[in-house]
């Protein structure tokens, strides 16, 4: 292990970070601001800490390691929470706990908060929760992987560690660094659309801006207390949905459209397919059942609310427009539950991804068959192609560790203070990278024990990360040389 080297990496993430702090600080000139400490303080100590980290880096030219990879990304995620806590402790009044866990829900796109009176905060201070989401949604490393080549090091196992889905050693070009470059091009072209929109539908320049980072990235920090139920208008909703599931779509199938000029592969691609069907027949069944419960007088009120709920939810976006804890039947649990399969995987959105719960649901059909003609020779396909065994043991390891991790972290919730059901939540809601959940978390998380705050943050990272990358450093032979 090189840890001269990861040292020379992290800084280069640090002082990348301490860059994007001129955005709020322009702010804070632009709108006439008190200060501009809560800014100025942490981009300077930052670019401090950058500068130690690269001097103490200096001169190593080793190629990374798969462990260095998983050591760089791990730590990344941690230094980015802590760095980017300051703000909020100078900003925001929070206290350093409070802070790290505002940060680390904005870095991992959770949109889990525990500030309240948005509509009373800084233009300055709400432009950064949105920024940090923003930057945590296509993953810093990535976006590090574009200038990595500067350091004359290879960044593949970086991406490895980092790159969400199962399917992690596909390049969408031959080159790393222009794979990273593709994606964030097509990032930044989303986020201009969605802006544009947001705008066209009624929203003022910042709010366009301000939503559109955190829609893209499927964060779901708001600049309002009610969201986007605040503008109560259709065409706003409409651009939700529509850039949610756009940023909850596979970045490679988007990639092969744009190149080719071809809007049919999306339909060619047997996740995206699984996924839309799936969020169609949950946005049915919540409609119906809403219209069937008297909660909404006619069917076309119902899907309206429920079509936006399912989508933000089933994205882990976590925008919006009504509280639907107060839903009737099982569907406030059904919304929580199908945040569990997420979006696809190479996307900005949380959950165990839709390419794993469509593996495993082929694999439990396959095992039914396999009962009836036990002879057969038979194999898991996606689309024309054979799953090999690797992988679906791969995906059959995640899913093991994710329920593990997921049983372990409620009990702790448990033991933190929370009721079952709150636990339950919280857990779900954070290592889904969701943000709003159940009981004592359906709004905010400002009444958690910091015990409660600190173990969702660890859930935050580790489902940003999708576990293996946090577990596999616990194993005492990943510090063996």
């Amino acid at each position: 292990m090189h840890l001269l080297l990861v040292s020379r990496v992290l800084s280069l993430f640090a002082i990348l970070f301490a860059a994007t702090l001129t955005a709020p600080l322009l702010l804070v000139w632009l709108y006439h601001e008190r200060t501009f400490w809560p800014y100025l303080l942490p981009m300077l100590g930052t670019l401090g800490i950058g500068l130690l980290l690269r001097l103490i880096g200096l001169g190593r030219h080793d190629e990374l390691s798969v462990r260095d990879g998983f050591l760089i990304v791990a730590l990344f995620w941690l230094l980015m929470s802590l760095l980017g806590a300051w703000p909020f402790v100078l900003g925001a009044g929070l206290t350093p706990v409070e802070a790290l866990f505002e940060s680390a829900s904005g870095f991992t796109t959770t949109g889990a908060t525990v500030i309240t009176d948005l509509d009373l905060m800084p233009r300055s201070l709400l432009f950064y929760r949105q920024q940090i989401q923003w930057l945590g949604g296509m993953g810093v490393v990535v976006l590090g992987l574009a200038v990595i080549p500067l350091l004359g090091i290879g960044g593949m196992q970086l991406y490895r560690a980092e790159a969400p889905g199962p399917l992690k050693d596909e390049k969408l070009t031959p080159r790393l660094v222009h794979t990273a470059r593709s994606l964030w091009l097509f990032y930044l072209l989303l986020t201009l659309a969605c802006a544009l929109g947001y705008w066209l539908a009624g929203m003022d320049a910042f709010d366009a801006i301000a939503h559109s980072l955190s829609t893209v990235s499927t964060g779901g920090f708001s600049t309002r207390d009610e969201s986007l139920g605040y503008y109560d208008s259709p065409a706003v909703e409409g651009v939700a949905i529509v850039f949610m599931l756009l940023a909850a779509i596979n970045f490679g199938v988007h990639f092969l459209a744009w190149r080719r000029l071809d809007p049919m592969a999306y339909l060619r691609d047997p996740e995206v397919r699984a996924f839309l069907k799936f969020v169609v027949a949950v946005v049915l069944l919540v409609g119906v059942v809403l219209w069937l419960a008297g909660t909404y007088p006619a069917l076309h009120l119902s899907l309206r609310d429920g079509v936006f709920e399912v989508v933000s939810l089933v994205t882990s976006t976590g925008f919006g427009i009504v509280d639907y804890t107060h839903w009737p039947d099982f569907v406030p649990v059904l919304l929580i539950a199908i945040s569990f399969v997420g979006g696809c995987g190479g996307s900005t959105a949380g959950g165990m991804k839709v390419i794993r719960v469509l593996l495993l649901v082929k694999q439990g059909l396959l095992e039914v068959r396999r009962l009836i003609h036990p002879r057969a020779v038979l194999c898991v396909r996606l689309g024309s192609r054979v799953v090999e065994p690797q992988l679906m043991q791969a995906v059959w390891g995640y899913f093991a560790l994710y329920m593990i991790s997921f049983t372990l972290l409620s009990l702790l919730m448990i033991h933190a203070g929370l009721d079952p059901l709150s636990a339950f939540a919280a857990v779900a809601t954070s290592v889904n990278n969701l943000g709003p959940g159940l009981g004592e978390v359906a709004a905010n998380f400002a009444t958690v024990s910091d015990l409660g705050k600190l173990l969702a943050v660890a859930a935050m990272i580790l489902g940003r990360l999708e576990i293996f990358t946090i577990l596999v450093l616990l194993t005492p032979g990943f510090w063996r040389d």
